[in-house]
């Protein structure tokens, strides 16, 4: 049957090409699901329109019942759709199936089958410019979300190399603008705070600061304190994607954690921990349950990224509670156990040395922990995760104490960037 649909829908847009050269507006109600198409598509001289309604096709039905049978024939589409694409001059065409097909992938947690799907993006030396950043892009997202934090500053590197060779497009600075702000992402998450600066300078006057960019600048400016240039980026990043509507511009292809989604819940997020850092906390519940609601809508009610917003928002009430001198104990112990549930981490006596999300994971099990250990009684279950959190926290630019503590004047602020599961 799904083959059936596939043969179907290659002739519907080939009859309606020819004819009109609107490919499929009379017969698409018939087969695609009511989803919206958020971000593929070009305007692109060599990209087959048969290909991108195969494109939109598989991903609405891929996601509109999210199980792994829809998943599956999502990804069915798209394999058939990328043996089609074998003519001379068609690696444009073929990249962006292949940003379609890690895209599905990641969403399953299949990383790094996405990651295969990206690289080979790499060979096809005749894809266009906006391809090939949108795949490094994925690439770095998906590799710092693996913790392969040196692989990630390696292929940012890389990215930026596009831009020193005599390949520019009419909207490269669009594009050269996203590898800055990759490598810029990267060096925060590394530490080094000054280098990031530099990656970042001149985004607050750049006209192309939207999307991923927008939302990496505002981390930054959160994170070294400057807390209303921050709330001014984060909310450029949510307008821009609600804006955006059908992502029909070649220099706007992304793909995995960096598509306009993730910018969205990513910026949400980041905007409610704002919030509470600097005492808004009605503002940053309202925020925070946005956010919540965003990645239940996106992912589902049992996804991991659910539970990182969920660490946010524990995070949120135990630093109104200190500065506010009351208690929610409760909630906070509700809230960190189901972000525990979510985030899937090994039991405490596991010898497990791989811990996925680990950032999240260490933060939500050590919320958790000093939770218990104020209880008398489970004091000794406290210190056991506490221990476990320690071990397992990774960040190179503070320690899990201060992360979790936050006392004020802020000398060092977390940031907890849903895109990528880790925290800044």
């Amino acid at each position: 049957m799904l083959r059936f649909t596939v043969i179907r829908l290659r002739t519907a847009v080939s009859a309606g090409a020819r004819s009109s050269g609107l490919a499929l507006r009379s017969q698409k109600r018939s087969f695609v699901f009511p989803k919206p198409v958020r971000f593929y598509g070009t305007n692109a001289p060599d990209v087959d329109p048969v290909s991108l309604q195969m494109i939109n096709y598989a991903l609405d039905h891929a996601r509109y019942q999210k199980s792994d049978e829809s998943y599956a024939q999502g990804l069915l589409v798209l394999e058939q759709c990328l043996s089609s694409n074998q003519r001379e001059g068609a690696d444009t065409s073929r990249g962006i199936v292949l940003l379609a097909m890690s895209t599905l992938l990641s969403e399953r947690g299949n990383i790094h089958e996405a990651i295969e799907k990206l690289e080979t993006i790499q060979d096809l030396s005749r894809s266009s410019l906006g391809v090939r950043v949108a795949a490094m892009e994925g690439l770095v997202g998906l590799n710092l979300e693996l913790g392969n934090d040196d692989t990630s500053s390696v292929l940012a590197d890389k990215c930026l190399q596009f831009f020193r060779r005599s390949e520019y497009c009419p909207d490269s600075v669009v594009l050269e603008a996203r590898a800055k702000a990759n490598k810029g992402l990267v060096e925060l998450l590394l530490g080094n705070i000054e280098s990031a600066g530099l990656y970042f300078g001149g985004s607050e006057d750049n006209e192309s600061c939207s999307g991923n960019v927008a939302l990496s600048y505002g981390e930054y400016l959160h994170a070294t304190g400057k807390f209303s240039l921050a709330k001014l980026f984060y909310q450029k990043a949510i307008q821009g994607v609600s804006e955006a509507g059908a992502f029909v511009d070649p220099f706007t292809l992304s793909t995995c954690n960096m598509l306009p989604e993730e910018v969205c819940l990513g910026a949400t997020c980041a905007l409610g921990q704002l919030e509470a850092h600097a005492g808004n906390f009605g503002d940053a519940e309202e925020m925070l349950t946005k956010a919540l609601t965003k990645a239940e809508e996106c992912f589902g009610s049992h996804h991991p990224k659910v539970g990182i917003i969920l660490t946010s928002i524990a995070l949120m009430f135990g630093h109104k509670a200190k500065l506010e001198h009351s208690s929610s104990l409760l909630i906070q112990e509700g809230l960190f156990r189901r972000a525990t549930e979510m985030l899937k981490s090994p039991p405490l006596e596991s010898e497990e040395c791989k811990v996925g999300r680990r950032d999240i994971a260490a933060l939500a099990r050590g919320g958790y922990a000093d939770i218990l250990c104020v209880q008398q009684n489970r004091k000794a279950e406290g210190e056991r995760m506490r221990k476990w959190a320690e071990t397992v926290w990774g960040n190179c630019r503070l320690s899990l104490a201060e992360a979790l503590e936050l006392s004020y004047p802020y000398s060092k602020v977390p940031v907890i960037d849903a895109r990528i599961s880790r925290v800044l």
